[in-house]
């Protein structure tokens, strides 16, 4: 399922492929670190992100090779619209959305910066039908350049 919208708001500079990352707040930080010095977002996001991740994880089981995680927090935090993703050379944890006593070995992670509470449901929405695809998981996760990761949503 191709998609236009996430190829408009993915920022070519917070695309991290084979990111080497200790934990799933490593990752977060770093994604929301891209898109701090890019300009998308405040300070405040990446730790924000953070809390809200502790008390609502977005770790999502994909029933395939590979699982995802879509960190995000409130709109405040955000400057203008942007989407972050990672790819990473090992697994790291997320808690599961679904059960968030259960861990979710997780090497796909899509940041969401989105400033309206409307825009963040419809985009969810998006990711998750994309994250359906093991087409484009798999072009995603084989991606050695970010050309390729662009290319996986078209």
């Amino acid at each position: 399922m191709p998609s236009q919208k996430i190829i408009e708001l993915l920022v070519p500079s917070a695309v991290c492929i084979q990111l080497v990352a200790d934990d799933s707040n490593q990752v977060i930080e770093t994604l929301a670190g891209r898109l701090f010095k890019a300009g998308f977002v405040h300070e405040s996001f990446a730790k924000a992100a953070l809390e809200r991740e502790s008390q609502m994880p977005t770790g999502l089981p994909l029933g395939g090779k590979y699982n995802a995680a879509i960190p995000h927090t409130d709109i405040e935090h955000v400057i203008k619209p942007a989407l972050a993703l990672a790819t990473l050379q090992k697994p790291v944890n997320f808690q599961n959305m679904i059960e968030p006593e259960t861990a979710v070995p997780v090497q796909l992670v899509i940041v969401m910066a989105l400033e309206q509470a409307k825009t963040q449901v419809e985009m969810l929405q998006e990711i998750a039908g994309v994250l359906q695809d093991a087409d484009i998981i798999e072009k995603l996760m084989n991606a050695r350049e970010i050309p390729r990761v662009f290319e996986a949503f078209s």
